[in-house]
């Protein structure tokens, strides 16, 4: 990380219409991707502010903190944005499965042409 870090601010990045960006959470340690959610401007400032990480719930359309609830929690390790400042990557330590489903990671489907395979079991 640089020494004099210049200052941050997140109506730099490119909402969508919804004021809305994709957020991926990837393992910091193995590099996994884990999953992809949205955040707010308010959502990513209390990212930073908590380093739990808190997304936006489009269909409660109110805050949601990894974990808060199912005690898989995501502390945040880094906030990375794309060079098109329209999608963020969110590198984390995370407690437990990512996955609603109870698996470590949302995409557990392998798709080819010959269809789909389910690639890893609920933990």
């Amino acid at each position: 990380m640089p020494q004099n870090p210049e200052p941050f601010d997140p109506d730099t990045l490119t909402y969508n219409d919804a004021g809305l960006i994709p957020a991926i959470a990837q393992d910091a340690e193995s590099g996994e991707v884990l999953m992809m959610a949205w955040m707010n401007r308010a959502a990513i400032l209390r990212t930073l502010q908590t380093g739990k990480v808190t997304y936006w719930s489009r269909s409660r359309q109110a805050f949601w903190v990894k974990g808060e609830t199912s005690g898989h929690h995501q502390a945040l390790v880094e906030m990375r944005v794309d060079c098109d400042r329209d999608c963020l990557l969110m590198q984390v330590h995370q407690t437990g499965p990512a996955c609603h489903t109870g698996r470590r990671s949302c995409f557990y489907t392998g798709v080819s042409e010959a269809g789909e395979e389910e690639l890893m079991q609920p933990m």
